[in-house]
């Protein structure tokens, strides 16, 4: 039966800013030491100084996600500095935007490559440590985007959150009798640097104005307003922790009500 997650380990990718940094935190304040993954070391090391003032531990590693020898550094760093895992959070994450019939086949490969591919594969490399332990639980950072094709004007950010998803579903199935659960939260339009970035570029796209695009992407949530990075982490919080113990092989929508399924 799981228990508190009280001096447990996590390693969270992306780590350094918006909803990565907010999920290390939340881990922070519910009591575990947190690896930092990031490809910017700075903002890695400055999101370690907050952990630390919480008063947990916390270490910054530079990584690359999609390199397979950054992946099993950042597994063996986890494992030398705190001797245990506990937890993987598969946040990190890009966009690049394209009308469909305009995506080379470079967009496809990096897109996907950071999105799904190295999702998959950090999952099986932490998952070999997890099977022997027989306990640990996965998160992957998934998308509403995956499940609505939110908008054409990301279309293999669309298939990407899509694959984590059905990776999540499947991995879950998979490691369900060795203690392990995996599962997926699906944000939807979350206020972070990225995404007034997207707006602009959208917007490049369309003919509108980024206020026009943020405007019409809003009128599609009940709910009205942006969602803040640590409302997303509040859910991560819930499914790593044991009052989600008979839950796997899920992708949990946080989207203001605007995907219902």
């Amino acid at each position: 039966m799981e228990g508190s997650v009280e001096g447990q380990v996590a390693i969270v990718t992306g780590a350094g800013q918006g909803i990565g940094r907010a999920i290390a935190l939340r881990l922070a304040h519910d009591g575990m030491n947190v690896i930092i993954a990031d490809l910017n070391g700075e903002t890695a090391q400055a999101v370690v100084e907050e952990v630390t003032k919480i008063g947990r531990k916390a270490v910054a590693v530079t990584v690359d996600v999609t390199v397979a020898n950054d992946r099993q550094r950042l597994l063996s760093t986890a494992l030398s500095s705190f001797n245990r895992l506990d937890v993987l959070v598969n946040n990190a994450g890009i966009q690049m935007v394209s009308m469909p019939l305009d995506v080379t086949e470079q967009h496809w490969d990096r897109v996907m490559d950071v999105n799904a591919r190295s999702v998959f594969f950090c999952t099986q490399l932490v998952l070999q440590h997890m099977t022997v332990q027989r306990t640990g639980r996965i998160v992957n950072i998934a998308s509403a985007a995956g499940k609505m094709a939110s908008t054409i004007y990301h279309p293999v950010y669309n298939v990407s959150k899509a694959s984590v998803i059905a990776m999540t579903k499947t991995f879950a199935q998979a490691v369900a009798n060795s203690g392990i659960r995996v599962n997926a939260v699906c944000p939807g339009i979350v206020d972070t640097p990225m995404q007034g970035l997207v707006d602009q570029e959208f917007a490049r796209l369309s003919g509108k104005t980024p206020s026009e695009i943020r405007s019409d992407r809003l009128s599609k949530v009940p709910m009205g307003r942006l969602e803040t990075p640590e409302e997303v982490a509040a859910v991560v919080s819930f499914l790593v922790g044991p009052d989600s113990r008979y839950m796997t092989g899920q992708a949990i929508n946080v989207t203001g009500g605007m995907i219902t399924y």
